[in-house]
């Protein structure tokens, strides 16, 4: 038998807890939502290599183009330079063949081999160049740290993720609804959104509707936008939704 302590500590039903959501669960079309960003992204190394000091937390908002975390790329930078020397020396090599052509010195073959020189210089330049950015790991948009999945010098392969990126601005309810009320929906459409973390109700439009039915489950899968931004609300967040006329 369990403790009382234990049994007066169990969760009260959720129609209880939240009134709001409760009465709209007694609606019988009332559809389950939940909360997504409108961008939501796992940024992972795109080298090999040993990370520094993190410089993005968990949680943290961070703009479009941010750091969140650097390599140590001490040889990739190296590398970068020598590319960038090379490509100088091809350039002058260049230069140099054609003034010798102007005085019938060299022929039309040695300058074409110089200027192929330049172009293979000129590539190999901008993989360095590319490779050196790989070590700086920057927010493709704006909003918040939803999940670190790397620590510290820590040693990684390129795929590895580091962080789960969600974006800022407001939140998208995502729904199934039963594909029989395909005939009257529409974009636009609204809906009034129950939260169950909030215990509140927000308005919302339909802004996309599936060009597809689920076979098994015989529904369409929305999505609606929130009218506004409301703080306390997060993705991930669950309720219910009615569809209003």
């Amino acid at each position: 038998m369990l403790p009382l302590t234990a049994q007066a500590e169990s969760p009260l039903p959720v129609s209880a807890a939240i009134p709001n959501l409760g009465a709209a669960q007694d609606d019988p079309n009332a559809i389950r939502i939940l909360l997504a960003a409108e961008l939501e992204a796992t940024l992972s190394s795109q080298m090999s290599g040993t990370l520094g000091e993190l410089q993005g937390r968990l949680g943290q908002t961070v703009k479009k183009g941010a750091t969140l975390a650097r390599f140590d790329c001490r040889e990739g930078e190296a590398q970068a330079r020598v590319a960038r020397a090379e490509l100088q020396m091809a350039r002058q090599d260049l230069s140099a063949k054609r003034s010798l052509r102007k005085l019938d010195a060299v022929g039309d073959l040695e300058v074409a081999i110089a200027s192929t020189g330049v172009q293979r210089a000129e590539g190999a330049d901008a993989l360095a160049r590319a490779r050196s950015s790989y070590c700086d790991v920057k927010a493709p948009f704006a909003g918040r740290i939803a999940q670190v999945q790397a620590k510290p010098y820590q040693t990684m392969s390129a795929g590895t993720p580091l962080f789960d990126l969600v974006s800022d601005g407001p939140l998208k309810v995502r729904l199934n609804v039963p594909s029989r009320l395909l005939p009257t929906l529409k974009e636009g459409q609204p809906l009034e959104v129950n939260v169950l973390e909030t215990g509140k109700a927000y308005p919302a439009k339909v802004s996309r509707i599936n060009a597809r039915v689920d076979a098994v489950a015989q529904t369409v899968e929305l999505e609606a936008r929130l009218e506004a931004s409301y703080p306390e609300l997060v993705a991930g967040m669950s309720g219910v939704a009615r569809l209003t006329q």
